[in-house]
């Protein structure tokens, strides 16, 4: 999630254009699945996390599906105001100023036990408390200083470490003085799935959420299509299509180098090693297909730093969990279920 602040037209039109790129994007619908059975396909588009989130569902009453659709978008919003490390006021703002937290909101409490348990699974590649080192990148190329040394990464890498984390009856704390967290690895992929979850308390089960780039796709279009997606490269103008494919009850997410770079070479970008410090020199992006949004955002992010082999046999290792990976020289390689 990033810094809050004013959107003007100009910049609305130019985000919405930029969200998809090599990411994940929703194919459009065509004519006759609009008006398929009376169906009216509802759609809103909106800034939150400073991304731009899309929802899109099947109604037989429009009325109905924006009043739902509304719904959705002001818990979502709510969501950003507990997980967002941007906001001053968040939850998540205060635990990183006082290293403590008490009576910690319940959604804050899942993230945290959700991302803990990503860690273990992929043995410290996915790390939440990355933050000083995200920060020590951020600083210093912002003051044109450059890359920081190795001397400053092994001094920020002593305060990365998610088993310093505790959790205990409501109450969050770090076991280690300096450490504070990012949720923007996983938080976006958690809302997605909050926002879904919030259409089908509204009796919506044919749905669309897409934030940025991570989606989850539940029920159907019109006509019983799935909803189809399409991977966009991670390279050049982004307008190839490396692979299109429908999902069904399915979240999917991807991570690049190219969103945040360090450096014009694309080595040195803002998905770091909390193992090393340093970006892979792998892959140039990865999408992961699970069961929520949450999983599969946790773990694009952790692939881009493990090496292709090792994250591949873990994605096979997870029930309803694939992997399509484009390395930096832009070769393929995908997950069992993919091939």
């Amino acid at each position: 999630m990033r810094p809050q602040r004013v959107v003007t037209r100009r910049d609305f039109l130019r985000i919405v254009g930029a969200t998809s790129v090599a990411g994940l994007a929703a194919l459009a619908l065509g004519k006759n699945e609009r008006t398929a059975a009376s169906l009216h396909t509802v759609t809103e588009t909106r800034l939150l996390m400073g991304t731009v989130v899309n929802l899109t569902l099947s109604t037989p009453d429009r009325h109905a599906g924006q009043l739902a659709i509304g719904a959705c978008l002001d818990h979502m919003s709510a969501l950003e105001s507990v997980l967002s490390r941007y906001q001053p006021t968040s939850q998540l703002s205060r635990l990183n100023r006082a290293g403590v937290l008490e009576a910690a909101n319940p959604h804050l409490v899942t993230v945290l036990r959700e991302a803990a348990r990503i860690s273990a699974l992929t043995g410290g590649a996915f790390d939440i408390t990355i933050k000083p080192l995200v920060d020590l990148y951020q600083n210093s190329v912002s003051a044109g200083q450059g890359l920081p040394s190795k001397e400053r990464i092994t001094s920020a890498l002593t305060r990365v470490g998610y088993q310093n984390v505790t959790i205990q009856d409501g109450v969050v704390m770090f076991s280690q003085p300096g450490m504070s967290i990012t949720l923007d690895g996983i938080a976006k992929g958690y809302i997605v799935d909050e926002g879904t979850r919030i259409l089908r308390q509204y009796g919506y089960h044919n749905v669309l959420v897409e934030a940025g780039g991570d989606l989850l796709a539940s029920g159907v279009k019109a006509q019983g299509a799935p909803w189809r997606i399409g991977l966009q490269s991670p390279r050049g103008d982004n307008a190839e299509l490396l692979l299109t494919f429908g999902v069904t009850e399915q979240a999917a997410a991807t991570s690049g180098d190219y969103m945040q770079p360090y450096s014009d070479t694309l080595a040195v970008h803002h998905i770091l090693d909390p193992r090393t410090g340093v970006s892979s020199p792998e892959l140039a992006s990865a999408t992961v297909l699970a069961k929520s949004g949450i999983e599969a955002d946790a773990l694009a992010t952790a692939l881009m730093v493990m090496e292709p082999d090792r994250g591949l046999a873990l994605i096979d290792s997870i029930p309803a969990c694939e992997a399509y990976l484009v390395t930096k020289e832009l070769r393929v390689l995908r997950s069992s279920g993919l091939a």
